[in-house]
């Protein structure tokens, strides 16, 4: 069999999508390896504290920020490194599969740097809302806000599509509607923390920005303001 004609059973995963479940998986591994004192000494058992504390998304640095009107760039980035950082592992793991499916086919739609640009502005979004609506007691640390973004970007693609053959777009939101359910589901019989609001921030920055960086979002918005 020729080597021209051949095709794989399974499109390869984009470049960025690896990146992304390497980078987030990489560093739960050397947190797990440093806790089991494996790597880095005494002090790498900290390593997640450590970590939690200077890189997770702060609501009540957030406060003192919006009140005092500074805005320090060691703070300002922890909008953008929080969800790289997990609580745990089974968090980790979640996230990394998550990545990997739904930016898989978001990039194959949008483009690579799309899907990038969706997962970091939605982990902003997501952490937006958790401080603006709420008065959370919690820092926001790990990746299901971006993930949610780009589940709000895959209910774009189906709201598209199913707008294309004429047929009920609602049921785009299915998926959004089970995992939330399942997230209240079992915030109720297990308890838990409100950040259920932080991926439906992300979720709704992820299919709010799809308008803009999907397939010919640019087209639309200049054409709709040629038309004003």
């Amino acid at each position: 069999m020729s080597s021209e004609n051949y095709t794989p059973a399974v499109n390869p995963l984009p470049p960025v999508v690896v990146a992304l479940v390497l980078f987030i998986f990489g560093i739960e591994v050397i947190f797990m390896l440093g806790a089991r004192g494996l790597v880095g000494g005494p002090g790498a058992i900290g390593w997640r504290l450590d970590a939690l504390q200077h890189y997770a998304f702060s609501p009540d640095i957030f406060d003192w920020m919006m009140k005092n009107g500074r805005w320090p760039f060691e703070h300002l980035i922890r909008f953008v490194t929080y969800p790289f950082v997990s609580a745990n592992f089974t968090q980790a793991v979640f996230v990394c599969v998550f990545v990997l499916a739904m930016g898989k086919m978001v990039a194959e739609v949008f483009g690579s740097v799309a899907m990038l640009v969706i997962f970091v502005v939605s982990g902003i979004g997501g952490a937006l809302v958790y401080a603006l609506l709420l008065d959370p007691r919690y820092p926001l640390v790990g990746g299901f806000p971006p993930v949610y973004g780009l589940i709000g970007a895959f209910t774009w693609i189906l709201w598209r599509r199913l707008s294309l053959v004429g047929e009920n777009q609602s049921r785009a939101f299915s998926l959004i509607a089970v995992l939330m359910g399942i997230q209240l589901l079992f915030g109720l019989i297990f308890g838990g923390t409100l950040d259920w609001v932080a991926d439906l921030g992300g979720f709704a920055t992820g299919f709010a920005l799809s308008f803009v960086v999907g397939p010919g979002g640019w087209t639309r918005i200049i054409g709709g303001i040629r038309r004003d």
